[in-house]
């Protein structure tokens, strides 16, 4: 037994209980236990039971110790569904068994095998007749009003948070039914789920800063993959046209509410479409996982003090419009980088001499427009200097036919009509190679296997991209990004 759990008077208490259940030859840490019902499905179906009445029902529950009085003879169970009260009295227990449950602590946890009543005083109780000791706990759990408070204490040490706080938990379930609702509404519309490699041998598939590992016996160096984009295009070049993939993304930049290294994403990419089919998905998948996560058919989202529409139609505007619209600039009257690098200047924009000119635009953008979308909003066309896997836009060879959709002001997804020419992304792949010679870190390299695949031919294709951290942020009305992934990259505890 390690000296940290006997460092306090109530660790040291919990430890004479665990040596007194050993001399009553109590089994601490048995192997399995028969779990037939659960606390939340007892309250729903017990729901009417009348003050005072007993029934003749014999349930069998486990779960954690969160209050224990009289000796044990009350006991507040909590299992991963909710809570119940379960009553030991010597009508019902034998003296032998009675004793055991005086060195039962709070944050052990129990089977317990009873009949089910309501006490005169209306709460819902297990009789027990047989109880189990399940686990032994050795460490004080946080004060049961106040729960783990500490939001440091609540990352690092997630269990705890678990245990206490049942927001948390919540939180947790709703992200889960919201990633296998988006996975059982895309295998409906015939997309195929694939998985693709985590480590890459040249990073790319977005622009961002890769984390670098080495593989020994290979010698050579590997990159977490910042996306998955890249191969999933060629699975369609092989032909599978609808594929899906959700899975972890990694990437070497800074740590906010909004941002953590590593992250999840679903990606698809679709034969046959564009990004015009894309902006339907991605509000198909959206609303419905919407409706879906809260039980109803509502579209609005409550958010802090804010009230989202998640109604469709989505505006559908584009980036140089919206600029224009805050700034009174359209920058496509400035397509000199020199010119635009003045205006955006003289709007306020924060700006780096390397700057390109599509990135001078969002730089604008992100100075003046991000943080006024509120309500689901496609931000569409953005210029091709930042969109190198985008198909040129139709109407404008400086624009491409990419969105991004926001909500919430932050960005929630991504999409382009895909590029399929090989020639044409060769030569933006050689783009991003100057811009990082020019100082831009998060730059693309180029990726000659994946130019080699379009070679080949790949059909017309629209791709998405949905932040599912951040989705679920909204969802569950989570200010942190750090609240909704259960173990977020922290600093190293000093």
């Amino acid at each position: 037994m390690s000296e940290e759990i006997i460092a306090n008077d109530i660790m040291q208490s919990k430890l004479d209980n665990y040596k007194k259940l050993q001399e009553l030859g109590v089994e601490s840490f048995p192997y399995s236990y028969d779990v037939k019902h659960h606390a939340k499905d007892l309250n729903e179906n017990y729901a009417k039971l009348e003050d005072g009445e007993i029934t003749e029902d014999i349930v069998q529950v486990a779960g954690r110790i969160m209050a224990n009085r009289n000796n044990g003879m009350f006991i507040d169970l909590k299992d991963a569904t909710d809570r119940i009260q379960i009553f030991s009295h010597k009508n019902n227990l034998s003296p032998e068994v009675l004793e055991e449950i005086k060195h039962y602590d709070i944050g052990d946890i129990i089977g317990v095998k009873g009949i089910m009543r309501r006490t005169p005083r209306g709460e819902l109780t297990i009789n027990n007749v047989e109880v189990t000791l399940l686990c032994k706990s050795f460490r004080q759990l946080p004060e049961k009003h106040h729960g783990l408070t500490d939001v440091e204490a609540r990352y690092r040490r997630r269990y705890l948070d678990l245990i206490m706080n049942d927001d948390s938990r919540e939180v947790f379930v709703k992200r889960s039914k919201i990633i296998t609702f988006i996975r059982q509404f895309l295998t409906e519309k015939s997309f195929l789920e694939v998985e693709t490699p985590t480590l890459h041998s040249i990073p790319g598939g977005a622009s961002a800063k890769p984390f670098t590992t080495h593989h020994n016996t290979l010698d050579m160096d590997l990159y977490l993959r910042i996306a998955p984009e890249l191969y999933l295009k060629r699975l369609i070049v092989g032909g599978m046209d609808r594929v899906f993939e959700i899975g972890r993304n990694f990437r070497n930049e800074g740590i906010s509410t909004r941002h953590n290294p590593e992250f999840t994403m679903m990606e698809l990419y679709q034969s046959y479409a564009d990004y015009n089919d894309m902006m339907d998905i991605a509000e198909d998948i959206m609303v419905s996982a919407a409706q879906h996560v809260n039980g109803n058919s509502s579209t609005i989202i409550k958010y802090g003090d804010k009230e989202i529409d998640f109604k469709k139609p989505w505006v559908r505007k584009s980036m140089v419009d919206l600029v224009k619209e805050k700034t009174g600039i359209n920058f496509l009257d400035f397509p000199d980088q020199k010119e635009a690098f003045a205006k955006a200047k003289e709007a306020g924009a924060d700006l780096e001499t390397w700057m390109n000119w599509g990135q001078i635009v969002e730089a604008v953008f992100e100075k003046h427009v991000e943080h006024t979308l509120v309500n689901p909003t496609h931000v569409t066309n953005l210029p091709k200097d930042i969109s190198p896997l985008a198909k040129v836009h139709r109407d404008h060879d400086m624009l491409t036919e990419r969105f991004e959709t926001y909500i919430n002001t932050w960005e929630i997804a991504n999409a382009f009509s895909e590029l399929n020419n090989p020639f044409d992304q060769m030569d933006r792949f050689q783009e991003q190679v100057k811009a990082k010679e020019a100082g831009d870190e998060e730059a693309q390299t180029v990726d000659y296997d994946f130019v080699e695949a379009l070679e080949y031919g790949m059909p017309p294709t629209g791709g998405l991209g949905i932040g599912i951290d951040r989705l679920v942020m909204v969802l569950t009305n989570s200010s942190s990004i750090r609240d909704v992934i259960a173990f977020p990259t922290l600093r190293k505890n000093k």
